[in-house]
């Protein structure tokens, strides 16, 4: 039983000794109340201390994975742990559970379109002494509802790196909220009504799209092209139905990971301006990106463009904490409606975000994050090359690439992905009026699994050949 250990991984050994016995298990597909070889040959076999391969299998005794009898060793469970079925777990129209990401733990299989990092990338270290100190120095965060706009050191360091992106603004300019999700829910009970419609781009952010459903808001579709959204559509858009709003995804645009050009900026911003629409730029993968680059909100001297965005993707999904920047008499109306939908943020997770920003440590994580995308990314891309997967654009930053699989078929697609233990999005998660559309969002950071590698290898080798 190799594991595979890499002790240069910044993985914990002993959830890596979990993950490998769990893969064991289900690749082999060992059957129910099969013992383990001895904890000792375990150890051996693979150059592990023998208390670090108990605490694994303890692990994963507590997850259901292994059972365990005093003096009889380790065995694979009697019975699987349950994984809730889709019916059991919540749903908006165009979007399947699986796209939400809740079932990645539960079932094992490889999320290819998921939205976020791996949980075996979240580095722990400084995130855990950063709220040890927040504990040991700041006990009224620990029980105190967080001030309306959130809390000023935070909000001051939100403004330091604002500056490198061209971003001009004060303190009483930025509001931060539970992640960029809170944000967007705010900006559309603030400025939305039922019936209203705005424009947003296709394809797109799929929980946008529930969330504007959610509210009774219409979206009017303008194409994602390589360099943004497609300025002649939009520009006719606007003329004939004259929208509220403009929602757009800046730079690593989700799913499709392009980044807007500076023309492309400048144009929409110009249109903007002509027809009196509101601009929402959504930036969360910001951090994602190795150089500056041209945001909306920096060629925004209107205040008509609103910047969200968030530190939920590249530090913790739980640890939600994003803001938004916008004109101080907005950032009043979004803070009155924050305080009265959810009596303010967690001062608690705005502490220790303020505390990593200011001790230079999460500059470092993202450092080592966007490292470790590029590599995987050169790979990624190198995959789908050679299984001959159609790629939308080669994306320079982020976590996406929109790809098209040369099997036309999306259910034949879907079942080879099952054979190899992969989940895909839904074909029509990410069309506001919930088209089915042949292209998949790949997550680069899970594209290189060995699973995901089998997979794309088959989608070649099963395509129909013609002479």
């Amino acid at each position: 039983m190799e594991l595979r250990i890499d002790r240069q991984a910044m993985v914990p050994v002993v959830q890596q000794i979990v993950d490998g016995l769990a893969s064991w298990i289900r690749q082999s597909e060992v059957p129910p109340a099969t013992r383990l070889p001895s904890v000792r040959h375990i150890a051996r076999l693979n150059l592990l201390s023998q208390s670090s391969v108990v605490e694994a299998c303890e692990r994963l005794v507590a997850q259901g994975v292994l059972a365990t009898r005093p003096g009889s060793g380790f065995s694979v469970a009697a019975s699987a742990p349950v994984v809730p079925q889709a019916w059991d777990l919540p749903r908006f129209e165009g979007v399947e559970v699986m796209q939400t990401g809740l079932t990645d733990n539960l079932s094992g299989e490889l999320m290819l379109g998921c939205g976020g990092l791996p949980e075996s990338w979240r580095e722990t270290d400084d995130l855990s002494y950063a709220i040890r100190e927040v504990a040991r120095t700041d006990m009224a965060g620990l029980f105190s509802y967080g001030t309306p706009l959130g809390l000023l050191p935070l909000r001051q360091q939100i403004l330091k790196r604002l500056k490198p992106l061209n971003i001009e603004a004060g303190e009483s300019q930025v509001l931060t909220t539970a992640g960029a999700s809170q944000g967007l829910d705010l900006i559309v009970r603030t400025l939305l009504q039922p019936g209203d419609c705005v424009v947003v781009e296709n394809p797109g952010f799929s929980h946008l799209f529930d969330l504007l459903r959610l509210h009774g808001v219409r979206m009017l579709e303008v194409p994602r092209t390589r360099h943004g959204p497609d300025t002649q559509v939009l520009e006719r858009v606007l003329i004939e139905h004259q929208p509220r709003a403009l929602f757009i995804n800046s730079f690593h645009h989700n799913p499709t990971g392009s980044c807007v050009t500076p023309l492309v900026a400048q144009r929409v911003l110009e249109l903007s301006k002509i027809h009196g629409v509101q601009v929402i730029e959504d930036d969360v993968y910001a951090d994602l990106h190795h150089t500056p680059g041209t945001r909306l909100a920096a060629l925004d001297d209107e205040a008509r463009v609103i910047y969200v965005g968030s530190f939920s993707k590249t530090l913790s999904s739980s640890l939600r904490v994003g803001f938004v920047v916008a004109d101080a008499g907005l950032i009043r109306r979004l803070a009155e409606v924050k305080m009265i939908s959810s009596m303010g943020g967690s001062r608690f997770c705005e502490s220790v975000l303020a505390s990593l920003l200011a001790s230079g440590a999460y500059r470092k994580l993202v450092q080592r994050q966007r490292q470790r995308l590029n590599i995987d990314r050169a790979a990624a891309l190198q995959v789908l090359e050679d299984a001959e997967w159609e790629v939308f654009g080669k994306p320079c930053g982020g976590l996406f690439i929109w790809a098209r699989s040369p099997m036309s078929d999306y259910a034949q697609l879907r079942t080879q992905a099952r054979r190899f233990g992969v989940l895909l999005s839904s074909s029509t998660a990410f069309s506001p009026s919930g088209e089915a559309s042949a292209w998949q969002r790949i997550n680069v950071a899970y594209a290189c699994d060995p699973r995901a590698r089998r997979f794309f290898q088959a989608t070649a080798s099963d395509r129909p050949k013609t002479f």
